[in-house]
């Protein structure tokens, strides 16, 4: 769940340097938590796309490797390159099938080939050239072959009841977006872009985890709260009680909140000779 690319982040900085840096003690464990949370759902997704044996994949931004690894282990996939800015985490866990590249996406050119699948989840949400990349995956994409992309989809609007949680996530997304360039706005344009990418069919879906106390979602929102926790600040809509306030909520029974939502698109690269 890293940002693998630059993707021309405000001056204040971009994802893993501002803020979510990988060297910051348990920064894997939050990925962790989000992983526990998607993985599943992202799993499920991929495998009824088709993925398995005889498939390249390239998993961009891949994080601590969790999709990569069960692509490789459960859907018996050929290979899997899992590209990140910042690869220390997948390296920690070497399989075999596992290729990994420190690479830039926003670079031209990052990496050469074409795959069976290209996974990309909670990564363009950060970039600001979410377009241009989403045509440059699509080309990185085999005849036949699928591009799966993930990104949030904030469900805190003006018309939902105000509790902690969405008072802290509104600041939160407000905070990022000021801070690193994170924009989940546009999100909800992603069957729309893949079909302009020349990818067809397109669809998509959307999963909602829900909050209870003590689960991975929960502690995975407690956990980014408390690293952007600056940026949070800096948006004027919360102070330090109130993001305390908001992590008492989560692992509370009084919580009664809808967790930002993933959503999945996909869209298949017409076979050779295929009019689109």
């Amino acid at each position: 769940m890293t940002a693998a690319a630059r993707g021309g982040a405000p001056e204040g900085g971009r994802y893993g340097e501002a803020v979510f840096r990988p060297e910051q003690a348990g920064e894997n464990d939050r990925i962790d938590f989000g992983a526990l949370a998607y993985d599943d759902i992202t799993m499920a997704r991929l495998r009824s796309l088709g993925a398995g044996p005889g498939w390249r994949c390239l998993d961009v931004g891949a994080g601590t490797g969790t999709v990569s690894r069960r692509l490789l282990g459960e859907a018996g996939v050929e290979s899997v390159l899992a590209v990140d800015r910042d690869v220390r985490f997948l390296g920690e866990r070497p399989v075999p099938g596992l290729e990994l590249l420190e690479a830039d996406i926003s670079t031209p050119g990052f990496t050469s080939g074409r795959f069976h699948l290209v996974h990309a989840r909670f990564v363009l949400m950060h970039l600001a050239e979410h377009e241009r990349l989403i045509t440059a995956l699509a080309e990185l994409v085999a005849p036949g072959g699928v591009l799966v992309l993930s990104d949030a989809v904030d469900l805190t609007s003006d018309r939902t009841p105000s509790t902690p949680y969405t008072t802290a996530m509104r600041a939160m997304w407000q905070g990022l977006r000021a801070s690193i360039g994170t924009d989940v706005s546009w999100v909800p344009s992603y069957p729309h872009l893949l079909r302009a990418a020349g990818l067809m069919p397109v669809a998509a879906d959307l999963h909602v985890p829900a909050l209870q106390p003590g689960s991975p979602i929960s502690r995975f929102w407690a956990d980014t709260w408390e690293r952007s926790r600056p940026a949070m600040l800096a948006t004027g809509r919360v102070d330090d009680a109130a993001i305390d306030e908001a992590v008492r909520y989560l692992d509370s029974d009084a919580c009664s909140s809808l967790s930002a939502g993933m959503l999945t698109a996909w869209g298949w690269q017409p076979e050779q000779g295929t009019v689109v």
